[in-house]
């Protein structure tokens, strides 16, 4: 349950005929000082069997890679989706009418009794899995084992080859259950905001995905998150700066990785790519 499905959800941002002629794929070689190398890969968690094949570039990088990172690795993915289900559901005695404004709470009242949910069914779980349920992929008829991580470490078992995580088990599962009441909160009132018009659809967004358009992906993710910074840097920035070291770190180990994460980690003045080019490394389209 990678964090960049829950970006590309509320959406304002335009796609200009420039920005997607000037564009390549979502794949990068990020070349240190030294000549040494490593692909970066920005992915689309949940996607539809008409979104493949991937771009080509997926393949020369996985071709050219001895080994994958993921933002979490996939053992530690299963434990962090049984953890998240867990420790998002409050304990005996405590609910969530007693953790949200009761203006929110009427409003979840209200739709989930439309879905025909008890009260004191969907009142067991904390803000952010409500949303978790409530903005599945499914309902937008993207299917997350057609995600792009999905796709890659099935291949990876298959070839044989290593994958790591940016992120523990732990940290991943921490990214929703640390949140505050408040940040919590947010996150599911973003999950009820009407598309503005101007907006883009998820079409729209795979196509830029696919054209490795970051200012675009980050510019929609970014203004989703307009009223609530706190949560976007939680979300994004936070976990770029954090995952940073570790990427680095790839380059000193003497095999050629290929780190696969959320396309709109990628765009942005605390994006990977911006974040590495601080850093001197130099980075190209595949």
């Amino acid at each position: 349950m990678g964090l960049g499905f829950r970006v590309g959800w509320v959406l304002a941002a335009a796609i200009s005929f420039a920005q997607l002629a000037q564009a390549a794929n979502p794949v990068w070689r990020v070349t240190n000082t030294r000549g040494q190398t490593l692909y970066l890969a920005g992915s689309i968690h949940a996607l539809r069997s008409a979104d493949y094949p991937l771009p080509a570039a997926f393949n020369q990088a996985f071709e050219s890679s001895s080994r994958l990172a993921f933002e979490v690795d996939q053992n530690a993915l299963k434990r962090s989706s049984a953890d998240i289900l867990r420790l998002g559901k409050y304990p005996a005695g405590d609910n969530l009418k007693k953790h949200v404004d009761p203006r929110t709470y009427d409003y979840v009242r209200r739709v989930f009794a439309l879905m025909h949910v008890p009260e004191m069914k969907f009142a067991e779980y904390r803000p952010w899995l409500l949303s978790l349920m409530l903005d599945s992929p499914s309902v937008r008829g993207l299917s997350e084992d057609l995600g792009v991580e999905e796709f890659l470490m099935r291949r990876a078992t298959t070839n044989k080859k290593p994958a790591v995580g940016l992120e523990t088990a732990r940290e991943h599962t921490q990214v929703f259950s640390g949140m505050s009441d408040v940040q919590a909160e947010a996150t599911l009132l973003l999950t009820f905001l009407p598309r503005a018009a101007g907006d883009i659809s998820s079409a729209q967004l795979i196509t830029a995905w696919r054209r490795g358009d970051i200012d675009v992906l980050w510019h929609a993710v970014h203004d989703s998150f307009r009223d609530f910074h706190s949560l976007g840097e939680r979300l994004l920035e936070d976990r770029n700066r954090a995952w940073i070291p570790k990427i680095e770190g790839y380059f000193a180990s003497n095999q050629t990785y290929m780190v696969t994460v959320g396309a709109a980690h990628m765009g942005g003045p605390q994006g990977l790519h911006a974040l590495l080019k601080a850093r001197g490394y130099h980075i190209d389209p595949l």
